[in-house]
Formats: structure tokens, C-alpha cells, sequence
């Protein structure tokens, strides 16, 4: 009889696949020693904080893991991924798109959501315009109308690797449509890729005062400590059904469409990584209540009715 032996990749991969099945039917993960290792960890840029900070404490103590993250534009790191270059066990992107860019690639089999954040305009405390975007902040004034005074500043990341720095432009698309004001992309914004607002270290310029105003989730004001306008809900990519709203928004950059997506964050076990039962522990932990505490502790919202993504 022959006797076929299973290369340790192979048995990752089968290893990899009954975790999988476990935590799809809800069965706790169980670490043995062995799993008791580092996690590497790709995400958002906006998630780099909290994989650092709280979660890390948290898991290091729940899961006896040690997080190790690799964090940027969320649509970079997803190339990173797809192309080798990065290697992980975790993936944690903003929005469907970059996950789905990793789960046609066959990196990843499912992804589910673990919270959500909004956009808000953050502005700078010594800029000239500060006491309006304070007005606004308390209802006195537009927003939208302070954005387009001669010589205001504004910065912003660049659209083509970074969900965020679309963010802003899809806000100002639905602003133009809510308050009837064709020209409000142009007037804010200029082209989608501006190079004069698409600049390195937009938080340091705000806090320094060369920049006014830009956009952030409303997850990162506590650390950046700058001052904020809440959006209205219908502009501020909260809400799940923004793009089923809104179907005639869309933005082209270098030959591809983007849509306005929800602001939800997703996780999903990376094909390959080196810690698939911590990679399986860490999302069921991310999914339970000490995590999704955490979460609300700095303002992220539970997801909601976001689907899990599959492949």
C-alpha cells in the first residue's frame, strides 16, 4: 500500500482549513504551547494605533499572543500581500475593496466585520478659519461653505492607496448632491489628484498650522487630539447602504472606478501565515465582547448588519 506524506505547507494548509471550520461553527479555539508565538498582523493605517496599544496589551494577556502589525494605506498593503512581498497571518483593511482585491487573489477564504468608524473634518487650532469650523461644529454655520473661502488650506493622502484619502472625495460628492451645490467638488478639492493638497504629514501640518482643514475617522481624533466637525450621517460613509443610495457616485482614477463604501473594518486569516491557530484565536477574540469593548472604548461602533465577505 502506498503512503502518501503530507509536506508541511500541506499540513498547515489542512490545519488552516479545520480551524476554519471550527470557528465557522462557532467552537472555541484552543492554543496549544506551540501556538503560543508572535502574530503578524497587516492592516489600515487606521488600525495601526489600537494593533499597537490596547488590543496588544489585551491579546498578550487574553491569548498569550504577541502582535506584531504592518500598517498603511490599506489598498497598498492588500498589493503587498497579493504580489508575496508581505507576509502575514492577519489581514485588517478599511472597507470591502482592499480585502477583496486579497480574496480574488486567493489569499483569503472569508473576512468578517469587526467595527465601523465615520469620517469627520478635522481642522487645525491655529488656523484663521478655527472660530467658524468651531461655529460649525455647533450647528452656527456650513461646514461645506468655510471649505471654499479664498486661501484655505486643505490636505488630503492620495486616493490610489488609500481608502481614506477617497473618503474625503466621495464626502464632498455627497455634500455637493445634499446641498445642491454642483461645483463643490471642484471648488474643495480640485482634481481627485490635486498634488497641491495630496501631501506627506497632513496631522503635523494641522497641528502646526500650515494646513486648515482635512479629513479623518472619527476613531483617530482622540490620538491626533485636533479639533472636529461631525458630518451628517447620509455624507459621512457610516452608513451601509451608501452606495446602494447613491449609485450614480463613482470615482475614476488611473483607469478604475471606485464607489463610495462603508467605513467597516474587516478581518480575515491570510492563506500561508506562519500562526493559523493564533491567526483563527485572534479573530474569534476580535469578534467577542472584551474585544468589541475595547472598540467602543475609542469610538468605533459595532458593524451592524455588514455581511462577512467570502471568496
Amino acid at each position: 500500500m502506498a503512503i502518501t506524506t503530507l509536506d508541511r505547507r500541506q499540513l498547515l494548509l489542512r490545519g488552516a482549513a479545520l480551524i476554519a471550520a471550527a470557528v465557522a461553527a462557532g467552537h472555541p479555539v484552543r492554543l496549544s504551547a506551540e501556538d503560543l508565538a508572535d502574530l503578524e498582523v497587516a492592516s489600515a493605517g487606521s488600525m495601526r494605533w489600537m494593533l499597537g496599544g490596547p488590543l496588544k496589551t489585551s491579546v498578550a494577556t487574553a491569548l498569550h499572543l504577541g502582535l506584531h502589525t504592518h500598517a498603511q494605506g490599506a489598498d497598498a498593503v492588500a498589493k503587498l500581500i497579493v504580489s508575496g512581498q508581505l507576509r502575514a497571518d492577519v489581514f485588517i483593511p478599511i472597507t470591502a475593496s482592499p480585502m477583496l482585491t486579497v480574496m480574488h487573489a486567493g489569499k483569503a477564504d472569508a473576512a468578517r466585520p469587526i467595527a465601523r468608524t465615520e469620517l469627520v473634518l478635522v481642522y487645525s487650532p491655529k488656523s484663521r478659519f478655527a472660530a467658524r469650523f468651531a461655529a460649525a461644529a455647533n450647528g452656527r454655520a456650513n461646514w461645506w461653505e468655510i471649505l471654499q473661502e479664498p486661501g484655505l488650506r486643505i490636505g488630503r493622502g492620495d486616493p490610489t492607496g488609500d481608502p481614506g484619502a477617497r473618503a474625503i472625495i466621495f464626502a464632498m460628492m455627497l455634500a455637493a448632491k445634499k446641498y445642491h451645490q454642483p461645483d463643490l467638488v471642484r471648488r474643495t478639492l480640485g482634481a481627485a489628484l490635486n498634488p497641491q493638497q495630496i501631501i506627506p504629514g497632513v496631522q503635523a501640518r494641522l497641528h502646526s498650522g500650515e494646513l486648515d482643514a482635512s479629513t479623518s475617522y472619527k476613531t483617530g481624533v482622540a490620538s491626533s487630539q485636533l479639533p472636529y466637525v461631525t458630518l451628517p450621517a447620509d455624507i459621512n460613509l457610516s452608513r451601509l447602504d451608501v452606495q446602494a443610495k447613491h449609485p450614480d457616485i463613482s470615482l475614476l482614477i488611473g483607469g478604475k472606478t471606485y464607489y463610495p463604501e462603508p467605513l467597516v473594518f474587516y478581518a480575515a486569516a491570510l492563506e500561508g501565515g506562519a500562526n493559523p491557530r493564533g491567526a483563527a484565536a485572534f479573530l474569534q477574540w476580535l469578534a467577542g465582547p472584551q474585544a468589541q469593548a475595547l472598540f467602543h472604548q475609542h469610538q468605533f461602533v459595532r458593524p451592524g448588519a455588514a455581511a462577512t465577505l467570502r471568496a
